[in-house]
C-alpha cells in the first residue's frame, strides 16, 4: 500500500478503560506514571490532548459510545446497579458494530459489559464474546484462598501476574486476534478493561513499582470547598474520608499508578502479537477510558456530582501506520464517545448516520482538515444525573478558557482554566463574569436542546433558568 493511501477495510482494535484519567500516562508528561506501550501508541500515532467523555459515569458512556448518541436521548442516566431503576441501550437499537458485521467485518469483544444487564454483545452486533464471568470462574477455581480486606482503596493481588485480570484479558485477545487473522477477513476488537477502576489491586511486580513518597500530590488537593455546591464536601462525609490527609492518599494514587501500568504491560504483550502476526500495518489501534477518576483530586475519590476536568478528560490516543502521521499531537475538543461511532463508519468507508451527534476525527487524524474558523469544535458538553448517593443533575460546557457547569439544584459553578487550571476557585458571582455566563448558558442550552436533552426539550422552567437568568 502507498503511503497516504487508506486500505477500504482496515483492522480495528479498540481498547477502552475505566477511570483512567488523562493525565496519567507517561506521554502527557504530568505525573510520573510508567507507560511505555501507550507512549509508544502516541509515538507512532496521535495522542488526542483534549478529548472528553459526554458523562463521566460506566454504563451510559459505553452505551453512548455504542449507539453515537448522548445517553440521555435514550434514558441512559446511571449505572444499573444499586437499586436504580434503569433504562440501558436495548438490543434492538442501532449500534455501530452491527453496521461493521454487515459489511462483512468479524467482530469480537473481551471484557467488562457495562451495555444492558440482560442482553450480552452478540445481541448488539459482536460474532464473539468473552465476558469477565470466565476469569471469576477461573480465578474462583485456581486461587480459592484469596481474599481481600481493604475496600474500595485496594491492595496488592497476590495473584501471578499472569493470571491477573488485565493478562487474562490480553491472553483472550490475542486468541481472538489470532482466529480472525485465519478466517482472512477484516475484524474489529474491542476490548474493555475494568482496571483502574478502583479498587485498585495490581499484582506484583506493579504493586511496590510506585513508592507513596514518591507520589506527587495533586495540586487541587488543596481544596478547601468555599463557594462550591454543597455535595462535593457531603461526598467526602459519604465516604468516610472527611478526614485523609495526603499521606492517607498517596499508598491509594501509587496503586492506581500501578494498575495503569500493568494495563500497559498487558497492551504492550497484545501489541506485540499484532506485530508478530503481521497485522498491525492495517490495523487502527485506539486507546481511550470511559471517563476518568478523581482518586484523590479535590480531596474526592470515585467520580460522582463533579464534572472537573479529572474525570470528564479522557486519554485517547490513535495509531493507523501509513495514514497517522506519528508523533502528532492535536489539542482540538474530542467528544470522544460520539466522536468514535461517526470515525469508525468514515474509517471503512460505510458513510455517516444523520442521527450521530457526534464528528468523525478521521480527517483529523489524516491531516486532511483545513484551518478554516468554524471547520472543528471550540467546545464541549459533558453531563451527569446523579448515582447511588441521590439524584443530582449537572450540565456542563468547556471552551478552552471556561468551565461553566450548570447544576440545576444547587450553586452553578464557572472556572477560568487560564489562572485556575486546577478548578479550586468558582467565579460564578464574579460581577465581571456575568456577560460570559449568559452567553455560555445559551450555548450549552442550543447544544442540549439540540441534541434532544430530555432536561431541557419541551421544558419552560429549565429554559428559564438558562435563558431567563432565573438562577440564583
Amino acid at each position: 500500500m502507498k503511503p497516504g493511501m487508506k486500505p477500504d477495510k482496515p483492522n480495528i482494535l479498540l481498547i477502552l478503560a475505566d477511570q483512567h484519567r488523562y493525565d496519567c500516562i507517561g506521554c502527557a508528561g504530568t505525573y510520573p506514571v510508567n507507560t511505555p506501550n501507550i507512549d509508544r501508541l502516541a509515538r507512532e500515532g496521535v495522542w488526542f490532548s483534549n478529548a472528553y467523555t459526554p458523562i463521566p459515569v460506566c454504563c451510559p458512556a459505553r452505551q453512548s459510545m455504542l449507539s453515537g448518541r448522548r445517553p440521555e436521548t435514550f434514558g441512559a442516566l446511571w449505572n444499573y446497579n444499586g437499586g436504580l431503576k434503569i433504562s440501558a441501550l436495548g438490543p434492538e437499537e442501532y449500534t455501530w458494530v452491527k453496521d461493521l458485521k454487515e459489511h462483512g467485518y468479524r467482530t469480537g469483544h473481551a471484557g467488562k459489559w457495562s451495555i444492558n444487564p440482560e442482553y450480552g454483545p452478540c445481541h448488539y452486533g459482536f460474532d464473539d464474546q468473552v465476558q469477565d464471568s470466565g476469569y471469576r470462574d477461573f480465578r474462583s477455581k485456581a486461587y480459592p484462598q484469596v481474599k481481600f480486606f481493604n475496600g474500595f482503596f485496594g491492595e496488592t493481588d497476590p495473584v501471578p501476574l499472569e493470571h491477573s485480570h488485565t493478562h487474562w484479558l490480553a491472553g483472550q485477545t490475542m486468541k481472538l486476534m489470532e482466529e480472525y487473522a485465519r478466517d482472512g477477513r477484516p475484524w474489529l476488537i474491542s476490548l474493555d478493561f475494568s482496571e483502574p477502576h478502583l479498587p485498585c489491586r495490581p499484582s506484583e511486580p506493579f504493586a511496590s513499582m510506585y513508592n507513596p513518597s514518591d507520589v506527587p500530590m495533586w495540586p487541587s488537593f488543596k481544596e478547601n470547598f468555599e463557594n462550591k455546591p454543597y455535595i462535593q464536601k457531603q461526598q467526602l462525609y459519604s465516604w468516610n474520608i472527611d478526614n485523609f490527609t495526603w499521606d492517607d492518599w498517596a499508598p491509594i494514587v501509587a496503586r492506581y499508578y500501578g494498575i495503569i501500568s500493568q494495563i500497559d504491560d498487558a497492551m504492550g504483550i497484545i501489541l506485540d502479537r499484532l506485530d508478530s502476526l503481521g497485522l498491525a500495518e492495517n490495523t487502527l489501534v485506539i486507546y481511550t477510558s470511559d471517563h476518568g477518576d478523581m482518586c484523590g483530586a479535590h480531596r474526592m475519590i470515585d467520580k460522582h456530582y463533579v464534572l472537573y476536568d479529572d474525570i470528564a478528560r479522557v486519554p485517547l490516543i490513535a495509531r493507523w501506520p501509513g495514514i497517522i502521521k506519528g508523533g502528532t499531537v492535536c489539542d482540538d475538543f474530542i467528544c470522544h464517545s460520539l466522536d468514535i461511532p461517526p470515525t469508525m463508519l468514515d474509517v471503512t468507508g460505510i458513510g455517516k448516520k444523520e442521527f450521530f451527534q457526534g464528528k468523525s476525527f478521521l480527517p483529523l487524524l489524516t491531516g486532511e482538515r483545513s484551518d478554516m474558523p468554524g471547520e472543528w469544535r471550540n467546545h464541549v458538553v459533558s453531563t451527569y444525573n446523579g448515582q447511588q448517593f441521590g439524584l443530582y443533575t449537572q450540565r456542563m460546557i468547556r471552551t478552552r478558557e471556561w468551565k461553566y457547569i450548570w447544576n440545576t439544584t444547587d450553586m452553578d459553578e464557572l472556572y477560568d482554566l487560564v489562572n485556575d487550571p486546577h478548578e479550586l476557585q468558582n467565579v460564578i458571582y464574579e460581577y465581571q463574569h456575568k456577560g460570559l455566563v449568559v452567553e455560555l448558558r445559551r450555548k450549552l442550552y442550543e447544544e442540549l436542546v439540540r441534541d434532544g436533552d430530555g432536561l431541557v426539550k419541551g421544558n419552560e422552567w429549565m429554559k428559564n433558568q438558562l435563558l431567563g437568568g432565573k438562577k440564583l
